[in-house]
């Protein structure tokens, strides 16, 4: 093969070949093709840091596949993601593939189009050393963090948690949030409303005596209706200011995460997968269009080209006039801390190419973002919104001291705003960019109270982080980088130390509070916002060729691993056992504790030096731990509970088991998917068990009982069920008409059955056998050993 062009995915792989000629083979390595290994530390502290790298084992085959496509005359194109992750999965492929000798040219591009795949072909580059090196210090202090950290959290913590350098300052930042509103005292404070008629419009109290003072309670807000009371409503003044609003930068990875959640409510997860369909242009044929819709999703920059700037220009002009357009191009300026690989930001790669253009060629979900991504970027380039901001300034009160205000604007010139507003994480703050005009009122017009409103409100304690939140807080503090936000949020979600609540909102579980609390009382500088920012601006440095990547990890190492020894000896257990006493059972006189357990939170009644073996029941999702009183806690243990009889005489037992709460009948279980088991009665009861066997007995089909067969109908259509194992029905076959020969024949030829007639054959030499045999010994010895 002359050419082989090397790719990570194959939907860029497909997109790609179609701009090259037949001299060019291009294929995906599927992301990374090495790592450091599973199951031990992975690099060598003695031998200054060296990783040891190993070919994964779910890419042997894709390794094996490209390799048939080499000889030693093969010129390999490696055209992974221009950012540091992209140029380390480069970087790997050489050795794994064993082609250091073969011309090597390193090639990116910063959209999937023809023009920019042929430049990139014949602009090749090396491999640049110093952005591989910047993602191995990150791989390697990672693995550090983690590998290091978690036995000690096994050991004083609990069996299976594990550390992650920047995901724990994530839960950091949420835990410290949930502390926040848990100390929280809230304020009491009064607002002052006036409804005027003829004209009708609105005021508010603004100012005391010309201050803008708090009304504290009602006390004041008595004395003031009061002195109102003996007055008149005068409007004395009004002010009238334009004020020029400018459009939001083109969208960075941050940005665009934040947006797609505040407008489309996409996850930071789901907002990347779709930005990277665009991307690739894994989407429907779109006519007289090939590749990528979107530049790079993973960036900081808000550059754009001055391709894109003339663009946008051409396309603002025909869709809302010249008047819209710019006589020459906005330039924005990265703000973000240690803003890196600057390319572009995230725009359409053809602006002509409007959202409803593609809209019947790609699924919602991309359509919703694209359309976000292409009206930003015009936006961008539009000429600035005029706004004409009135203020009424109204006098009132015995001794004219209360002076109240309303507020309106008038749009006088859209400009951006014709094709995008920024949303935002506040929705009181989002009506500033509506409308709201005042009637025509003269200076000096005594006003007609219709009424005047007293209102008592409370202070409120700051929000819990969203998943855009976070972003944003994590990118002002200069942790992570583009590409980090996403997986970050990811996995302290699968770890279980943080949770979505049910309006979108991060709450750290009891697990990760307890993780949290360890952390900052014993490796305080691993959750340190500062210093891990820090650790991220060394990566930059040793990006920019500055700094070794050696010398960050030798300073980081040493300290670290000797903290780790230390607190291997110095810290106790009990302190971090997480127990929480109740009270005590009127009934048995034991203890009642609050728990965190392998499975999460729980509550027990005794101890485990009692006699009879402790109590225990899960808290359920809407309790928590911190707050549950001994009432609700004895509560729980109210399951299980007999609801009732069927008409045959049989106890309907309701109880909560491991795939959630169920009705029980002898041997019989029912789901109870909306019920609630503590409160359930029999009359609902006997309508569920009716529900669910009407259900059952529609879906089955046939029943041969002595042989535990059936033939059921579900979701994907008619099946065969022996014990716990479907089978499918051949092509051809009606289920209504099956024999028992039939159904029997079925299962045993297939391939999970373990009468199948090809199973046998895998077992006929005597060598597998005796290998077998070899293998259970060596694993039992090696178990004994340990």
């Amino acid at each position: 093969m002359k050419n082989l062009v090397i790719v990570e995915s194959p939907a860029k792989a497909k997109t790609i070949s179609k701009f090259l000629d037949k001299s060019y083979t291009v294929m995906a390595s599927m992301g990374h093709v090495r790592d450091l290994p599973k199951s031990k530390l992975g690099f060598d502290p003695e031998n200054n840091f060296k990783p040891q790298y190993l070919i994964s084992t779910d890419k042997r085959k894709v390794i094996a596949d490209l390799k048939k496509h080499i000889t030693k005359d093969t010129v390999i194109y490696l055209a992974a993601d221009e950012d540091r992750e992209g140029e380390a999965i480069a970087w790997h492929l050489i050795p794994a593939l064993k082609v250091e000798k073969n011309p090597i040219k390193r090639i990116v591009f910063h959209e999937i189009t023809k023009d920019a795949i042929l430049k990139a072909i014949e602009n090749p580059r090396d491999v640049d050393q110093n952005l591989v090196d910047a993602q191995q210090a990150r791989r390697v202090l990672d693995r550090a963090v983690g590998y290091e950290l978690s036995p000690l959290l096994w050991k004083k913590v609990r069996y299976g948690l594990s550390a992650g350098r920047v995901q724990s300052v994530a839960v950091r930042i949420i835990v410290d949030r949930e502390n926040e509103i848990r100390e929280f005292k809230p304020e009491e404070y009064w607002k002052i409303k006036a409804d005027f008629i003829d004209p009708t419009f609105k005021a508010e109290l603004a100012k005391i005596n010309s201050k803008a003072k708090k009304v504290r309670n009602e006390q004041e807000a008595k004395q003031i209706e009061a002195s109102i009371k003996q007055g008149k409503f005068e409007l004395v003044d009004i002010e009238e200011k334009d004020s020029n609003r400018n459009p939001a930068a083109p969208f960075t990875t941050s940005t665009l995460q934040q947006e797609a959640s505040r407008k489309i409510g996409l996850s930071v997860k789901q907002t990347m997968v779709i930005a990277q369909q665009l991307y690739e242009g894994n989407v429907g044929n779109i006519p007289n269009h090939t590749g990528g819709l979107i530049t790079y999703m993973r960036t900081d920059s808000l550059n754009l080209s001055k391709v894109a700037t003339s663009a946008a220009k051409e396309v603002i002009e025909q869709e809302y006039g010249k008047e819209y357009s710019l006589n020459k191009p906005r330039v924005y300026k990265s703000k973000s801390k240690g803003a890196q690989e600057a390319h572009e930001a995230i725009r359409p790669v053809n602006l002509a190419l409007k959202p409803s253009d593609i809209k019947p060629y790609v699924d919602n979900a991309q359509f919703k973002l694209y359309s976000l991504i292409w009206k930003r970027t015009l936006a961008t380039q539009m000429a600035p919104a005029k706004i004409a901001n009135t203020t009424y300034k109204i006098e009132a009160g015995k001794d004219k001291e209360y002076e109240f205000q309303s507020k309106g604007q008038r749009i006088i010139f859209a400009g951006f705003m014709k094709a995008y507003t920024e949303g935002s994480d506040n929705p009181e703050s989002a009506l500033d960019s509506s409308e709201k005009i005042l009637p025509t009122v003269k200076k000096g017009t005594i006003l007609n109270l219709e009424k005047l409103d007293l209102e008592q409100l409370f202070t409120k304690p700051p929000a819990r982080y969203t998943e855009a939140s976070l972003v944003k807080k994590l990118e002002s503090e200069g942790i992570g980088r583009p590409s980090t936000y996403a997986p970050t949020i990811s996995t302290i979600q699968q770890r279980e130390y943080v949770v979505k609540t049910e309006d979108k909102k991060l709450a750290p579980t009891a697990t990760g509070e307890i993780v949290n609390a360890f952390l900052t009382d014993h490796f305080a500088e691993i959750v340190d916002l500062g210093f891990t920012a820090k650790i991220e601006e060394e990566f930059d440095d040793i990006a920019e060729g500055k700094i070794a990547w050696e010398q960050v990890m030798q300073e980081f190492y040493g300290g670290f691993k000797k903290r780790i020894e230390e607190k291997e000896n110095s810290v106790n257990k009990e302190d971090y056992l997480q127990v929480r006493q109740i009270g005590t059972d009127p009934k048995s006189g034991k203890p009642v504790s609050a728990r965190v357990g392998r499975f999460g939170p729980f509550v027990q009644i005794g101890t485990k030096d009692d006699e009879e073996k402790p109590k225990f029941v899960a808290i359920p999702e809407h309790l928590n731990m911190d707050t549950i009183t001994l009432e609700e806690a004895l509560y729980l243990f109210t399951l299980p509970r007999v609801v009732g009889q069927t008409q045959d005489g049989e106890d309907i037992v309701a109880n909560i088991g491991r795939f959630g709460p169920y009705l029980q009948v002898k041997s019989k279980f029912y789901s109870l998917k909306s019920d609630d088991p503590y409160k359930i009665e029999l009359p609902r009861a006997l309508e569920v068990i009716k529900e669910l066997d009407e259900a059952k007995a529609k879906a089955t089909i046939k029943v041969f009982e002595k042989e535990k067969i059936q033939v059921l109908n579900g979701r994907y259509g008619p099946y065969i069920k022996q014990g716990r194992k479907n089978f499918k029905i051949p092509k051809g076959k009606v289920a209504e008409e099956l024999t028992l020969q039939e159904c029997q024949e079925i299962i045993e030829k297939d391939p999970k059955s373990k009468t199948s007639k090809k199973a046998p054959a895998k077992k006929t030499t005597t060598k597998k056998t005796t290998t077998k045999k070899t293998t259970t010994k060596k694993s039992s010895s090696s178990t004994a050993k340990k």
